[in-house]
């Protein structure tokens, strides 16, 4: 028999983290192009051409799902995969699965692309997709926590960290929710009716719409925050009891929150009031949350002045602070009477997920990349900088002007002469906020073009190392 010093040690399943890590930053340029387009189209309509798959209409869901789900979602899966293997110290339960969990996925995300342009579609809000590919990010989904689950069960390692708390409740909640709101009675192969009626269907779409928001894009999101920013502070968590107290508190108020995007519908009033209440109590688990992440860094705050990677981090926790503020004052029924229906509530949607997502993703894939490929860094540090900044002031521009434009849309709308009729007619209004759509897509193209900057770097850093399989240490130790 071989001694145990002549064995090859243990290492990590990294393969699929790999493949995730570089799919995301694909995407994420895919994506942003695709929210560029629409953004110009809004501006200039005749930017469609007369060709009905590059219409407005056909191609902004395929923008959010390309951001949030193709995106967002490679960025939660390779990021999930790499934080539970090295907090539970184990290899992935089942590293078979997982690959097919990222085929799956990209599988989903190309019929998606496909899909979507040729106007398949539920027209259910971010659920969009056709039965035959919502079945099929189901079995992706199960076979995700499959591995996830496993993986933790398996763990070497007693204590679970509370990233795995908050990755954990993501996949279960998401789970649920697309289970449920996708119940559809086919009629073909590309169409479909939902299984609800009326105003029943609106509630079951906003608890999903809300919560898909809550659990996908927030709660998995919170999972990276909560591993990345020590690690790469190099300083412990805060306050580790706080974090708990954030994760009961964020998973139990969430759920609860979604009729706040059917204020002055059909929806009772009861229903409509419970949400904006649970909307408001929702400002405490989430600042407690963005000061936990920001507090991280007590004692190493010079540490900002050198490492973009930390300024993508910390600045995302800002936008989160300042997205779960907003959201909780627009869901008061007489702010949301100004705010319904106007492009304030795009701006906020894009504070969050410019900001907050978009940010906290690139800061953890600047981290992640460079370790899959062997190297301490990314290939060019400076052009990380270069990408904060040009994103950042992307970001101001964008929300600036849907702030402005949607406070003016929603002031011209109920503006009233004193015989009751209308000062503005909607085509004024629309004339108005011609100025703000042009500076948004200014702010989009910035951005986008901060993300085209890291798919430079990460080709670089790619030829510049090598993949690598990390060993698994022997000794448990704290993650």
């Amino acid at each position: 028999m071989a001694s145990p010093a002549n064995q090859a040690p243990p290492v990590y399943s990294d393969t699929v983290v790999r493949l995730f890590a570089l799919a995301a930053v694909l995407w994420g340029i895919v994506g942003m192009l695709v929210g560029v387009i629409v953004a110009a189209q809004l501006a200039w309509p005749e930017l469609n051409f007369g060709i009905p798959f590059l219409s407005y209409g056909r191609l902004r869901p395929l923008h959010t799902n390309a951001v949030i789900f193709a995106f967002g979602g490679s960025v939660l899966f390779a990021t999930s995969y790499h934080v539970v293997q090295r907090t539970c110290q184990t290899r992935l339960f089942m590293p078979g699965l997982a690959m097919f969990t990222f085929i799956g996925w990209q599988v989903v995300i190309l019929a998606a692309a496909i899909s979507l342009p040729m106007g398949m579609t539920s027209g259910k809000e971010y659920a969009e997709l056709e039965w035959p590919i919502d079945l099929l990010i189901a079995v992706v989904w199960v076979a995700y926590a499959v591995v996830f689950f496993g993986t933790v069960g398996t763990r070497k390692i007693r204590h679970i960290y509370v990233a795995n708390w908050f990755f954990g409740g993501f996949i279960l909640a998401v789970a649920l929710l697309h289970i449920v709101n996708s119940a559809a009675v086919p009629v073909s192969l590309t169409k479909s009716y939902s299984a609800y009626a009326g105003v029943q269907d609106a509630m079951v779409q906003w608890w999903y719409g809300h919560n898909a928001v809550g659990f996908f894009l927030t709660a998995g999101f919170l999972g990276i925050m909560y591993y990345y920013i020590p690690k790469q502070a190099e300083r412990p968590v805060y306050s580790y009891r706080l974090s708990i107290v954030h994760f009961w508190a964020l998973i139990f108020t969430y759920m609860w929150a979604g009729p706040h995007h059917l204020h002055y519908t059909a929806l009772p009033d009861w229903a409509q009031s419970i949400g904006m209440v649970f909307s408001l109590v929702l400002l405490a688990p989430s600042w407690g949350g963005m000061i936990n992440g920001i507090m991280t860094l007590s004692g190493a705050w010079h540490k900002l002045r050198d490492d973009p990677i930390l300024k993508f981090l910390i600045v995302s926790l800002s936008f989160y602070g300042m997205s779960t503020f907003e959201g909780p004052m627009m869901s008061i029924k007489t702010v949301n009477a100004l705010s319904h229906y106007t492009d304030w509530t795009v701006g906020h949607v894009h504070s969050g997920a410019l900001g907050w997502v978009g940010l906290v993703s690139m800061g953890a894939l600047y981290h992640l990349i460079p370790r899959m490929f062997g190297r301490k860094q990314m290939y060019s540090v400076r052009a990380i900088e270069l990408h904060f900044w040009i994103a950042t002031i992307g970001i101001v521009l964008y929300i600036a002007a849907m702030w402005i434009a949607g406070v003016m849309q929603g002031l011209m709308w109920r503006a009233v002469n004193p015989d009751g009729t209308l000062v503005y007619s909607f085509v004024e209004s629309v004339k108005a906020t011609y100025p703000f759509y042009v500076i948004r897509v200014g702010g989009g193209l910035l951005y986008l073009t901060g993300m085209v900057i890291m798919g430079w770097n990460t080709v670089m850093t790619m030829r510049a190392g090598k993949p690598v399989e990390a060993p698994i240490p022997l000794a448990p130790a704290h993650a």
